[in-house]
């Protein structure tokens, strides 16, 4: 009896855990998009800023004296910065991320979304030679033509948003073959919550010069803002905190099941995160859009049974 109740417990704790995967991945892409677009808060750098500060801070209470986690200290010097070339990607990916969604719609940021295997595919040639067996090549087909077909017949299709966030996606794959390479000898493993403790603050000091720069008197913009609504504070503080969440239980999520399963929950959150958006934001979606997401989708589940077969 004992046992059946833990099993039923350990399975309401996986569904838990799932579930907080998917609101705070569907609720940051969402807030974002709202923050960027709708309620006019143009600033890109400065919200990833914000985003990767929290991270910084709720890793190191996390970690440091929650305990969640063991510390993982940095060994070297070479191991810093290997972690500062990762920040850089990482950087540059929620960055150009963020520009995108201020220009396309949720919808069709997760259709350029889901081609990452293929980007993870060329990096991984291209950097380590590394070749995939040929179905594995062939599967990646439908990913990049149902992406060229749901661009065709996007009705909300920007160019500069396009652009930004399929370099975005590549940066997403890039970093993940980085990091394998880089951080892969024994002595320099860090688990990824141990990973964004390092590369958070290394973030922050990226973007602010960044922030300073590009986005000129932006915390004054953003002070005038909460004198008028002071609501655009609590929006930035949960959106932020919501950022480090996402962080958080991705790496729960791998740790009670499986990374694979992982890729699997992603794939079905992109279709998700697709139909809550066009419930909220009422964006205008074509039958020849929506036909070219689902090829994408489709092209990804069968890009993950090769991969796992291929690995057998």
């Amino acid at each position: 009896m004992s046992a059946t109740k833990s099993q039923s417990s350990s399975r309401l704790f996986t569904i838990g855990l799932v579930s907080s995967w998917y609101s705070s991945n569907i609720g940051v892409l969402l807030l974002n998009k709202y923050l960027l677009s709708n309620y006019g808060f143009k600033y890109p750098i400065f919200l990833t800023m914000c985003h990767m500060t929290a991270c910084a801070l709720l890793s190191y209470i996390g970690i440091a004296w929650l305990k969640m986690v063991p510390m993982q200290t940095i060994r070297s010097r070479v191991q810093f910065f290997k972690i500062c070339a990762l920040s850089f990607i990482f950087c540059a990916s929620v960055v150009s991320g963020n520009i995108s969604l201020r220009y396309l719609p949720v919808s069709f940021n997760q259709a350029i979304g889901a081609t990452t295997p293929f980007f993870t595919a060329v990096f991984a040639y291209l950097i380590t030679l590394k070749k995939e067996a040929l179905l594995t090549y062939i599967t990646l087909i439908p990913v990049v033509t149902g992406v060229i077909i749901a661009s065709g017949g996007e009705p909300s299709f920007h160019l500069f948003g396009f652009i930004m966030c399929v370099g975005a996606t590549a940066a997403r794959a890039l970093k993940t073959v980085v990091q394998g390479i880089l951080l892969s000898s024994e002595g320099e493993k860090l688990n990824s919550m141990n990973l964004l403790l390092y590369m958070a603050p290394i973030a922050v000091v990226l973007l602010l010069p960044a922030t300073l720069y590009m986005e000129e008197n932006v915390v004054g913009i953003t002070i005038a803002l909460a004198r008028q609504d002071f609501g655009i504070v609590w929006l930035l503080l949960f959106n932020s905190a919501l950022a480090y969440f996402v962080n958080l239980t991705n790496f729960l999520v791998t740790k009670h099941t499986s990374a694979l399963t992982l890729q699997v929950l992603g794939n079905a959150k992109g279709a998700v995160a697709v139909v809550v958006s066009i419930l909220i934001f009422r964006n205008p979606v074509s039958v020849t859009g929506m036909a070219g997401y689902s090829l994408t989708v489709i092209g990804v589940i069968l890009y993950s049974e090769a991969k796992k077969r291929s690995n057998k």
